[in-house]
């Protein structure tokens, strides 16, 4: 049987000195600071003064509701790359993607490559009439059905069907996220996960995001993932919490194209807060909050 004695030096240079001479251990007093990574700007000055930024080399996760300013955040990440001359590459999960709203929040769409992840339309049950209602191009279907109760088997079905849907978008986007991480060359990769069921969402194992994590470490890529709710845990290195504050409208009657008694939106008070960060050298920090303010673009 092996024993181990505690040898115990007469001072601290001396247990200095005895660890000098043993090959492979470096006194902590000679190891270097570990640098900060880069930062990329979020284009939004708020933000950028409480986080320094998106970090390159690491994942960071941006949740909250709808209408809580992901979106918005998420384009003016894009539009800082794409004026830099960066390539971004889009992972669209639900296919929920508005390159006209991208493009007049100054995204660059020539340098973005738009991964649309996809599958068969959910099937439709007979006592449903559909009614084609588009007339640009596209094809809308609209569904006439008798209101069934949530305990119904066919509501029941297609509640399984969709998250059976849900569920192989997010398989996809996985999948292309991960190749795109490792072909490298791209100075944002987003997966966009906003439109996916948080219930769906939690199923991501965390090997997966370890594995992403490692896959975009010592790289200059920025790794993004916007969903509802965070998924990625101790993976990210920043962590941001997005959620409205405000809704400011105006009366239409000014306007004269609408009726005088609706209004129309001019923009969002939006709220950010920061639950985790791991960028700079100091302790994480955690709940430190920020607002700006969404306008719309047809208000400029």
């Amino acid at each position: 049987m092996m024993t181990s004695a505690l040898r115990v030096f007469p001072s601290p240079a001396a247990g200095r000195r005895a660890l000098a001479g043993i090959e492979g251990v470096v006194p902590a007093s000679r190891l270097g600071v570990r640098p900060q990574p880069e930062t990329i700007p979020t284009g939004i000055p708020q933000v950028d003064a409480l986080t320094g930024g998106v970090p390159r080399g690491g994942l960071t996760e941006i949740f909250g509701p709808a209408s809580s300013g992901r979106t918005s955040l998420l384009l003016a990440f894009m539009a800082q790359a794409t004026a830099r001359e960066e390539v971004c590459a889009l992972v669209d999960a639900s296919d929920a993607f508005d390159p006209h709203s991208a493009q007049a929040a100054g995204v660059d769409l020539r340098r973005v490559l738009w991964v649309r992840c996809g599958g068969n339309p959910p099937q439709r049950h007979r006592g449903t009439e559909d009614r084609e209602i588009g007339s640009s191009g596209h094809r809308v279907i609209a569904q006439d059905s008798i209101t069934r109760s949530p305990d119904h088997p066919i509501t029941r079905f297609s509640v399984s069907l969709n998250l059976r849907c849900a569920s192989s978008r997010v398989e996809q986007a996985l999948r292309a996220a991960d190749l795109l991480l490792q072909a490298g060359g791209f100075g944002l990769v987003v997966m966009d996960m906003g439109d996916i069921p948080p219930a769906i969402a939690r199923r991501v194992p965390l090997a997966s995001w370890f594995r992403f994590r490692r896959a975009v470490e010592n790289t200059a890529t920025a790794l993004v993932v916007v969903e509802q709710e965070a998924s990625a845990k101790s993976c990210a290195s920043l962590v941001l919490k997005t959620q409205q504050s405000a809704v400011s409208n105006q009366q239409s009657a000014k306007t004269r194209i609408v009726p005088t008694h609706t209004r129309l939106l001019c923009g969002m008070q939006l709220e950010i807060e920061v639950l985790n960060s791991r960028i700079s050298q100091r302790k994480p920090v955690r709940s430190a909050t920020t607002s700006f303010e969404s306008r719309a673009s047809w208000f400029g």
